[in-house]
């Protein structure tokens, strides 16, 4: 057979079992054989959306999830969803087409293309090595969790290989990840059983590690926080503390402040993460454990840096310690029970006979959504009222793509989460603004079935700028629009479709959603516009 379709029947031989993208004539045969080696396609709308659909699929599933593209124009389509993955480290191949005349209007680097956004780059060299190629690279995606992109050269495509040396190959287990040296669990365990108020921070490369976090840490008397990315790993433990950074609610960010002892697990320490470095004190004696040496210390000086996988780590820690109280009293936990979640802190509203405040809305939603919910969310000054005040029931039901910090990838998070936990009820908390520029992927929601609450926060504007810039006198004209009638747009998709100016708008919503969606329902909130403070402390930062 050709060399394109045998490359899609190994992929799924290595374990693939889904694969989203948009077809051409460069990734027809390899989609082809995709699908004959057992894989679901998924055809989206954009390469876009279809790039940031695997890149949540693989988040929220655990699995290599594969996207196939057109090559040139197909690829560059891509690329924003292309560095969201790659910089997030989500386990990831694209494969493109390649054309190596110079000369074709589909040419340009695309090896430098993938580089310039942090994604590996791996050639199908030829015929003969084309099994080897597509080899490495699922397993540089799976063992190294990369985005890798897989060039396949047109000439190499149309080359024939022997079909019989595809039924040798078998699915790929995953590596065991490295452990901690004997004297970095020693020096852990040493820092932890001195710790008087511990916190364990949770990014992730925590999000498979939940068991033995939790046992180090009433082990120690640590409290549990998230990276954003983790959100809902600890969800029901009675000592978890919520979102770390611009998201922490007020008793959150004093707890973590109140730390001598901050052990980062799996998380790179970034600037959303520790709202800027305000979170840590200089007398904070800071630990931080990775998979990769070079991620130890890149965002901020650390007191410690360990080397190894985060659940062994914890494990073997756990081990050298005697329990003790550390955080835990019954003064803090009375506390957390109280003031923890946003929902427990007051506000002026701010909504009027037109619009709804984006706090009412959010906790609104809280309570008419199914507890048993996966939630994506996309970028803006909205983002963080759905991540504050939804509460997930575990890591696997927040999805966050956040690291390229590209507005419009939120429809297409929400249908790759949905896709990886379909026992749930998937929910996308879009702005207007991001919404608008993937409202493509609109008809793959219907065309799936997939019954879905959509929450356009629609204040008509790219807000952040207009929050931001407009208080200090810059005309904000460029960043607003008329007012949109998204519900109106959507039904023409194929939605259901409500319009909320109030509160008592939302009636209406939890009607539907009680009984049961049979389509997608797209709730087109007007709210109140006003800057957030996390943008706020991001753009004084810039």
């Amino acid at each position: 057979m050709n060399v394109a379709q045998a490359v899609g029947i190994a992929l799924a031989r290595f374990g693939v079992r889904r694969a989203f993208g948009v077809v051409g004539s460069g990734n027809f045969h390899f989609t082809n054989g995709l699908v004959q080696g057992g894989a679901e396609f998924v055809a989206a709308r954009h390469e876009g959306g279809a790039t940031t659909m695997a890149d949540a699929y693989a988040r929220c599933s655990g699995e290599v999830a594969v996207v196939s593209v057109h090559q040139g124009c197909g690829l560059a389509n891509a690329t924003t969803g292309l560095g969201e993955a790659a910089k997030s480290r989500t386990p990831l191949v694209v494969v493109t087409g390649e054309v190596t005349d110079p000369l074709s209007n589909f040419h340009i680097d695309q090896d430098a293309l993938a580089r310039s956004v942090g994604a590996l780059s791996i050639l199908v060299r030829s015929p003969e090595s084309a099994l080897a190629d597509v080899r490495r690279a699922f397993i540089q995606a799976r063992r190294d969790r990369r985005t890798v992109l897989l060039r396949l050269p047109l000439e190499v495509q149309s080359g024939l290989i022997d079909e019989r040396l595809l039924d040798e190959l078998t699915e790929i287990e995953p590596l065991p990840y490295p452990r901690a040296s004997e004297e970095d669990v020693e020096a852990l365990a040493s820092i932890l059983q001195k710790a008087e108020r511990p916190v364990f921070l949770c990014g992730r490369g925590s999000r498979s590690a939940r068991k033995e976090l939790v046992a180090l840490a009433n082990r120690c008397g640590a409290l549990l926080a998230e990276g954003a990315v983790a959100k809902g790993l600890f969800t029901g433990e009675p000592w978890s503390i919520g979102v770390s950074g611009g998201f922490s609610s007020p008793l959150t960010a004093e707890l973590i402040r109140g730390a001598d002892v901050v052990v980062g697990w799996g998380s790179a320490l970034n600037d959303w993460t520790t709202a800027h470095g305000t979170l840590l004190t200089p007398d904070t004696t800071l630990v931080q454990v990775d998979l990769e040496a070079a991620a130890l210390g890149r965002n901020r000086p650390i007191t410690r840096g360990i080397v190894g996988d985060v659940g062994g780590t914890a494990a073997a820690v756990t081990t050298r310690l005697e329990t003790h109280a550390g955080y835990r009293s019954d003064a803090v936990k009375e506390r957390i029970t109280q003031e923890i979640r946003w929902r427990s802190n007051t506000y002026e509203d701010a909504g009027t006979a037109e619009v709804i405040d984006p706090r009412t809305l959010s906790a609104a939603l809280d309570d008419i959504i199914p507890a048993n919910r996966v939630v994506g969310v996309d970028s803006g000054n909205f983002m963080g009222y759905p991540a504050m005040y939804l509460d997930v029931p575990d890591e696997n039901g927040f999805c966050f793509t956040q690291a390229f910090q590209s507005i419009g990838l939120g429809l297409a998070t929400a249908v790759g989460a949905a896709l990886a936990r379909p026992d749930r009820f998937p929910v996308a908390a879009c702005g207007d603004g991001g919404f608008l520029m993937s409202i493509a992927e609109l008809e793959t929601v219907v065309r799936l079935k997939l019954p879905m609450l959509i929450v356009v926060y629609n204040d008509h504007a790219y807000g952040a700028e207009v929050y931001h810039f407009e208080p200090d006198g810059h005309p904000a004209d460029t960043v607003r629009f008329p007012d949109t009638d998204i519900a109106a747009i959507a039904r023409g998709y194929g939605c259901d479709a409500v319009t909320v100016r109030g509160k008592e708008g939302l009636a209406e919503v939890a009607t539907r959603v009680a009984a049961g969606l049979d389509r997608p329902l797209v709730v087109d909130a007007k709210i109140a516009g006003f800057s957030s403070w996390w943008l706020e402390a991001a753009m004084s930062h810039h």
